[in-house]
């Protein structure tokens, strides 16, 4: 049996017939039409947010990044000093 988002296909129906009851056949398509432009809104909005904090988090990304780069580079010139002065 499919679900969607824990829902049964029999809940599915009930809950079409119950809003059918109550706003009745002529108000049920701009009630979904609505619905419709309120989650393409969220989902603009969503992805507005997300572009955003990829924008900024890249920017930090390649900061850690140089400076991960200079320790690495740093901790490999120690290590080659103390084994040059191991040997001598």
């Amino acid at each position: 049996m499919q679900y969607l988002l824990f829902i049964s296909g029999g809940e599915i129906v009930l809950v079409m017939l119950l809003a059918l009851l109550f706003f009745g056949s002529k108000a049920i398509p701009d009630i979904a039409k609505t619905m419709g432009k309120g989650m393409r809104e969220f989902k603009k909005a969503t992805n507005e947010i997300k572009r955003e904090l990829d924008n900024h988090t890249s920017d930090i990304k390649k900061d850690i990044d140089e400076v991960s780069s200079t320790v690495k580079k740093e901790t490999t010139d120690i290590q080659k000093d103390i084994t040059d002065k191991l040997k001598d």
